[in-house]
């Protein structure tokens, strides 16, 4: 059972026919057909990833940016 309530932030983005959920406190993504499915998953992998933890340490992320660039590829 879970005992510490975290705020974390998820970002979602379409990528071909699918959405993707990242969270940007940890290293955790998933996807979905939809963008609630994406969320739903990324929420369902975030619990996995933190079931072991006893007290789990999470970064604070404030107010994220995103920026564009050009660059050679």
């Amino acid at each position: 059972m879970f005992k510490y309530i975290q705020n974390l932030k998820i970002v979602v983005w379409k990528e071909g026919k699918y959405f993707v959920a990242q969270c940007l406190n940890v290293d955790v993504s998933s996807f979905g057909k939809s963008q609630k499915e994406a969320v739903s998953n990324v929420k369902e992998a975030l619990e996995l990833y933190f079931e072991d933890t006893k007290k789990p340490v999470i970064p604070k992320i404030e107010r994220p940016q995103i920026l564009s660039f050009n660059s050679r590829v």
